[in-house]
């Protein structure tokens, strides 16, 4: 009985030093898991790479470092590496057939970043969100919403879905109808629509304007405006014609109709 219990003591001691270096060389791991990442990121060449590139290597960086340590750390326990990496070949598999989700995702990740329809900085809208591009992970895309809601994307689903990118180009064509009634003079509103354009320094001028009535509507006459702008200045030109083009047309009394019904009564 003494020596039975001499040698679970020995055991208990044994194990508990073990365990002391697993945890022991995680907490260390890890920490230089982050000093590596820390230098990774102040990189000359890594800084020159998009900043899609950038979130998606730290991001595939950072996972398989922790892997490697927690491996580590697995083997100061007493198993073997040969049986650890069968072990963990097998439950990969394993796993890798549970998520085959998670595999779309790390593809369709990849290509994201080769084919770029959008890169991080990008205000882009899918079938389900819009937002603009805060990281590309490995697995999930994040975006920022105006009222600054995170809305986390899976890579495979985004892969595959029609996404707009509001971001691509330098210039964006804004196009807005503007409604009156059919009692207005036509070429009296497009005068006082082209001065509204004329005097607004957002609008790229040596592009071309076009201002012609489009629609013989219900209760209106809709005319549309196309301009273009610079993509930073899309939404302050649109806010700026709205607000504009409506105290014009109270200044030249050009009605803007809205809907109305006549009621009949019988005597």
């Amino acid at each position: 009985m003494d020596k039975l219990l001499e040698k679970l003591t020995e055991g208990g001691i044994d194990l508990g030093f073990k365990l002391l270096f697993f945890f022991l060389i995680l907490f260390i791991g890890f920490r230089i898991v982050k000093f590596i990442l820390r230098f990774i990121k102040r990189g000359k060449g890594f800084n020159r790479l998009e900043k899609s590139v950038q979130t998606f290597i730290l991001s595939f960086a950072n996972i398989s470092l922790k892997c490697m340590v927690f491996i580590i750390s697995l083997s100061y326990l007493g198993i073997p590496m040969t049986s650890l990496v069968t072990v963990l070949g097998t439950a990969s598999l394993a796993v890798g057939l549970a998520m085959q989700g998670g595999l779309t995702n790390m593809v369709g990740g990849l290509l994201i970043l080769v084919f770029k329809p959008f890169k991080v900085g990008d205000w882009i809208e899918c079938d389900t969100s819009s937002g603009s591009v805060e990281e590309i992970g490995i697995f999930y895309t994040v975006l920022k919403t105006l009222d600054c809601t995170k809305v986390v994307l899976p890579n495979g689903n985004l892969a595959n879905a029609t996404v707009k990118n509001f971001s691509s180009n330098e210039k964006r064509k804004l196009c807005i109808d503007f409604s009156v009634s059919y009692n207005s003079d036509i070429d009296k509103v497009k005068k006082v629509l082209n001065e509204v354009i004329d005097k607004e320094e957002l609008v790229l001028h040596d592009e071309e304007i076009f201002v012609r009535l489009t629609e013989h509507a219900e209760s209106a006459l809709i005319f549309t405006v196309r301009v273009w702008t610079k993509n930073s200045d899309f939404w302050n030109l649109k806010f700026n014609l709205l607000e504009n083009v409506k105290k014009a047309f109270d200044k030249n009394k050009i009605e803007i109709p809205y809907p109305q019904v006549d009621v009949h009564m019988d005597k």
